[in-house]
């Protein structure tokens, strides 16, 4: 028989920062590669390659048409970005969407609380129900003043 093979053995000289040299590495050519290939895309949209591999390009977008549309001409644009350096093995384009958080602005109306009654019948609920999960959760929700 053979020797066992131990696949947790660490085989990299620098074992403390693992792959994060490696993918720094994919963010900054994939944010180089956004540059190059932004103005040949559909307009106006802010499009972020989120991934390069084997051919395939994958682009992000926040207008959901922008990216119908960029789907939909995927052979004209492949052939137009093919062009540049870097992109000759292109052979698809995959388009997703991409959601911004959304961050509060200072004058955005908060949260209501609730009104006296409403807490007072949210109180008084949770006395009549059978269920103390339900009944908690419904004094939580009366108790909640933000």
């Amino acid at each position: 028989m053979s020797e066992p093979i131990n696949v947790f053995q660490q085989t990299r000289k620098h074992s403390k920062t693992g792959n994060l040299t490696f993918l720094s590495q994919q963010v900054a050519a994939w944010q180089k590669l956004t540059k190059l290939v932004q103005p040949l895309l559909p307009q106006p949209e802010q499009w972020h390659v989120a991934c390069y591999q084997h051919g395939i390009l994958t682009i992000t977008g926040l207008n959901q048409a922008m990216i119908s549309q960029l789907a939909y001409l995927q052979k004209q644009y492949i052939a137009q970005l093919s062009q540049l350096d870097g992109l000759h093995d292109l052979q698809k384009i995959y388009v997703r969407l991409r959601v911004e958080p959304h961050i509060p602005q200072k004058n955005e109306a908060s949260p209501k609380s609730l009104s006296a009654d409403t807490q007072e019948m949210l109180k008084s609920a949770a006395e009549f129900v059978a269920d103390p999960k339900l009944s908690q959760a419904l004094l939580r929700l009366a108790s909640n003043k933000k």
